[in-house]
């Protein structure tokens, strides 16, 4: 829990949507900036309950390490996506990191499976909006790249 916690506060603070990124050309399917937090919000609090959910399944201290690892392993990939991408200006490296990100979430998910198939499926929601995500920073990166020093 204290992990979706750190990321939700430091992600809101770390992520200033400046004129930058509103002049941006975006997909159709863009939705509005005032979703992402509440959709944030959700997914994460979902994956903290996941969390708790799979630590209180199992005594093991073997699975238990193993529960931390890949916790800790998707908080960096969750935690570098935004810096990546509005604070250096670089969708398409956060496009690279991104595919980091995905398999995170499947690794929490196929680690958390024999634990508590629950456990597992709260993660889902975290897939899927990391997927469609995946798909906007995409047609973000296509619609406006090239990037680096000649659109700082």
């Amino acid at each position: 829990m204290g992990v979706a916690i750190v990321l939700l506060v430091g992600g809101g603070l770390a992520t200033p949507i400046g004129t930058w990124y509103r002049d941006l050309r975006k997909p159709g399917l863009q939705p509005p900036n005032w979703l992402f937090g509440p959709a944030w919000t959700i997914i994460l609090g979902l994956s903290a309950w996941s969390a708790s959910i799979a630590w209180e399944s199992t005594a093991d201290a073997a699975t238990r390490r193993a529960i931390i690892i890949v916790f800790a392993v998707n908080a960096v990939c969750h935690a570098l996506w935004s810096p990546l991408f509005f604070k250096a200006r670089r969708p398409d490296w956060a496009l690279v990191e991104v595919v980091f990100l995905w398999v995170s979430i499947v690794l929490l998910m196929v680690v958390l499976g024999p634990i508590s198939a629950k456990a597992a499926l709260l993660n889902l929601p975290y897939l899927l909006w990391v997927s469609f995500a995946s798909w906007l920073n995409w047609r973000i990166v296509v619609l406006n790249g090239p990037f680096g020093a000649q659109r700082a």
